[in-house]
């Protein structure tokens, strides 16, 4: 499979992005993972020639984003406060372009429960489910077991649990439940983990994933060496395409846009059933978005520009240009 790149951005100047503000770190339980990827996606850019500087939400961002004047934002924050629409929110609030999915795709992705309830609601296969606010809810998930029990507001594995029987459902809760007050029961589909990126409305070629530990956790995600890869993915073409299809619908149905990463499970049947969408997937050394891209002819730094292309001719961008062009009708008329 070839990414198809738009025949002008071959000779696209990196420059022409102007100055460019990665925001990574911030105040969710995934901050290590964010810093990790906007230290790499910072340095890509500076070797393309790109005028980039690195702003960590944690401290004052809006003083940060004022003092330092960006052209455009690359979004490197994973989990709460960065993925969920927040800052999405007030980049557009300040007029500010930026990269990725919107302030309603990103709130609704960051939100397992309502992304699923949506997919559920367009026929798009996704495991059954159990919203649980409070421990004495659990009894209605007894039926969905052997589950896996998470926060219903953050990525990367961050509090998941494995339940097999009922004894292991309130151990399972209250770990989630330190992450958030929402946690999702998720029916376990046992079968292999496979990834599809998505890069400017192409999906790019599936990943399957082998995970050594009970489930692809956060230490098999960013620290094991001892997790396996396969790419190609080892499924036949029609499948492989099926489940493509199935990324680009999901991430749509979402209002998704730019770039971002649809996982999967599938059964013993073959039947494909996703799992979540993430908006602003990991880009460290042990990420999957780059594995995918570089399968396609896209090394790291082509990658990064790919990315922050997006944000020169997407909403954000169309939007910044109707607050300058708002700006001038006012100084004609104060003249």
């Amino acid at each position: 499979m070839i990414y198809n790149r738009e025949p002008s951005h071959e000779s696209f100047d990196p420059r022409a992005f102007g100055k460019v503000a990665v925001l990574l770190g911030g105040t969710s339980a995934e901050r290590e993972v964010s810093l990790a990827s906007g230290d790499r996606i910072y340095a890509a850019l500076v070797r393309s020639g790109v005028e980039a500087v690195m702003i960590d939400p944690a401290d004052n961002l809006i003083e940060a984003l004022e003092n330092q004047k960006p052209d455009r934002v690359f979004i490197a924050l994973h989990g709460r406060g960065g993925e969920d629409g927040t800052v999405q929110g007030l980049l557009e609030l300040m007029g500010v372009p930026y990269a990725g999915s919107g302030v309603m795709a990103s709130a609704l992705a960051m939100d397992k429960y309502r992304s699923k309830l949506l997919m559920q609601a367009v026929g798009l296969p996704t495991p059954d489910f159990r919203l649980i606010e409070k421990p004495d809810h659990l009894e209605h998930c007894v039926e969905i077991l052997p589950a896996f029990i998470k926060p219903s507001l953050e990525g990367s594995s961050v509090g998941v649990a494995r339940a097999d029987r009922e004894q292991d459902l309130y151990p399972a809760w209250e770990k989630a439940s330190q992450y958030s007050s929402s946690v999702l029961v998720e029916q376990f589909i046992d079968g292999p983990e496979f990834t599809v990126t998505v890069l400017n409305g192409q999906a790019l070629p599936a990943i399957k994933i082998e995970s050594q530990e009970e489930f692809y956790d956060y230490e098999a995600k960013y620290l094991s060496d001892d997790t396996g890869y396969k790419l190609p993915c080892g499924l036949s073409d029609s499948k492989e395409q099926e489940m493509q299809a199935l990324a680009l619908t999901a991430f749509e149905t979402l209002g998704c846009s730019g770039w971002g990463r649809v996982d999967f499970m599938q059964d013993e049947r073959g039947r494909f059933w996703i799992l979540e969408v993430n908006t602003v997937p990991g880009m460290t050394d042990h990420s999957l978005v780059p594995m995918a891209a570089k399968a396609v002819g896209l090394d790291f730094d082509q990658l990064v520009l790919e990315i922050l292309k997006t944000s020169l001719s997407d909403d954000h961008a169309g939007r910044e240009c109707s607050l300058k062009e708002d700006s001038a009708v006012i100084e004609t008329e104060e003249i």
